[in-house]
């Protein structure tokens, strides 16, 4: 899963909501946990419902398909405060390419997301090392940009699987 182009930044780590930084590394750590698993990292999205946390996977024949499957629940998230795409990947670094967990994600109503990630080494057979530290990788598209705050929608509005706490 690597035909997934984040605006990569040398910038410093920007400002983001305190939701976000919390839902990319609960991804992060949903994911991590399951390479050291041994299983296979399908992409997924954890989206953040007022209390809840839910998690989908979107198994695609190609990279932009699972994308795509992921923008097209995030986008219908109403009601939710934050959201996290986490896929196994690659970032092009000064010293080459280098395998990565990448957790990207955004809020409601903000124009750009953000992307981070823990760079990792594997050896054949063996589990992932990963990096002690998440690395900033950049912006990126925020699929919940037309979304409006969580707190403005009626339950009427949010769909009945987001309003189940039996998750």
């Amino acid at each position: 899963m690597s035909d997934r182009e984040v605006k990569s930044s040398a910038q410093e780590v920007p400002q983001m909501p305190e939701i976000l930084e919390r839902v990319l590394l609960y991804a992060l750590d949903e994911g991590k946990q399951r390479m050291a698993a041994n299983e296979e990292i399908i992409p997924f999205t954890t989206l953040v419902v007022r209390d809840n946390v839910f998690l989908e996977t979107h198994p695609g024949e190609s990279a932009q398909e699972c994308f795509n499957l992921a923008q097209h629940t995030v986008e219908g998230a109403r009601g939710a405060n934050a959201y996290a795409l986490c896929y196994d990947g690659y970032i092009e670094t000064d010293s080459g390419v280098k395998d990565a967990l990448i957790a990207e994600g955004g809020v409601p109503g903000a124009s750009q997301g953000y992307a981070i990630g823990f760079l990792y080494t594997q050896a054949d057979g063996q589990p992932p090392v990963f990096d002690t530290n998440p690395s900033y990788i950049g912006e990126a598209p925020n699929f919940m940009s037309r979304l409006r705050n969580a707190t403005e929608y009626a339950d009427a509005e949010i769909d009945v699987k987001y309003l189940d706490d039996s998750i």
